[in-house]
């Protein structure tokens, strides 16, 4: 059986091979972005089974689909929650959620080993899929932050956030009245809690929200900067690979 990884984290990619050698199967490639898996697929013959994470660094990894004609079993490998991933059942996909439990891979895997040596082409209803994953309605995204200042506590609404960025290794609330607040969570949570129709992460410092764009300018290197009503300390750039994700957000 022929199988290749297509993981943001190169990280994550190599746990993930050292998971499969133990069930006695061999990653043949690695692929780390839409651009490269497209080029890859375009030249070689297609494996068996794709393990493939759902973002990669350059954009949703259905983009793949839409360029190349995937003829392989696929098992997404995701840390998106369980309410999103109904699409991937409803398109007969499976899943894994991360961190992926050796368990659980063994059950996927023999699952797909069932289904070898027969290949057919991969039919996804994308729009139906990332629809599901962005449904607002189907989670309760995180609408208010409590922050201490001094001896008080402070509640800020999501409506009243202009952008979250982090700094110093702390991760700050920026809003509209101009001032900033420091709170416990990472990016990295925020990202998955808050409502992905309002905000959006442009780079590894900034999650910005929607109705704070005051501006968006061409920037260098084919990147975007995005002009804040109030917020002044340092430039807010959407990174390259980000781009096309973020004017798909805008709309």
């Amino acid at each position: 059986m022929t199988t290749i990884i297509i993981e943001d984290e190169k990280p994550s990619a190599r746990l993930l091979q050292r998971k499969l050698e133990k069930l006695h199967i061999q990653v043949g490639v690695m692929l780390h972005s839409v651009e490269e898996s497209i080029d890859w697929f375009s030249k070689n013959k297609h494996p068996d089974l794709i393990f493939l994470d759902i973002q990669l660094s350059d954009g949703l990894s259905f983009e793949i689909f839409e360029k190349v004609a995937i003829k392989s079993a696929i098992i997404f490998t995701t840390a998106y929650d369980e309410y999103a991933l109904r699409a991937f059942k409803l398109n007969s996909i499976d899943y894994l959620l991360k961190p992926i439990d050796e368990d659980d891979l063994e059950v996927a895997v023999s699952k797909f080993k069932t289904r070898l040596p027969k290949q057919e082409t991969v039919q996804l209803d994308f729009e139906q899929i990332k629809r599901m994953l962005i449904n607002p309605f189907e989670k309760n995204h995180k609408k208010r932050f409590t922050v201490k200042i001094g001896q008080h506590l402070k509640v800020i609404t999501t409506d009243e956030i202009e952008c979250f960025f982090s700094e110093n290794k702390g991760t700050y609330i920026h809003t509209f009245d101009n001032r900033n607040y420091l709170i416990e969570n990472t990016l990295e949570f925020l990202e998955q809690e808050l409502n992905p129709l309002d905000f959006f992460r442009i780079n590894r410092k900034f999650i910005i929200s929607l109705k704070a764009i005051k501006e968006i300018v061409l920037y260098s290197n084919s990147r975007l900067k995005v002009i804040l009503p109030s917020y002044k300390e340092d430039e807010v750039i959407v990174s390259r690979e980000k781009v096309s994700e973020f004017k798909t957000w805008i709309g």
